[in-house]
């Protein structure tokens, strides 16, 4: 990853290198490995972001069906 800094505006360079470390996923990576997570926890905690995702395409499918 490169953010080049023109000008000197080095407050642009930080909100463009902010925007593609969240864009990457960096950011919630380091959230997650900041403690450690039991096989078990780790497991449920995927089963639960899986069954969000899940919900959630199925409300968008609603919604675009009422449209």
């Amino acid at each position: 990853m490169e953010i080049r800094v023109n000008d000197k505006d080095i407050e642009k360079a930080l909100r463009l290198f902010k925007r593609q470390i969240q864009r990457d996923g960096i950011l919630g990576e380091l959230k997650k490995r900041r403690f450690y997570e039991k096989p078990s926890v780790k497991l449920k905690s995927k089963k639960r972001e899986a069954q969000k995702r899940r919900a959630k395409t199925a409300r968008r499918r609603v919604q675009t069906r009422q449209d």
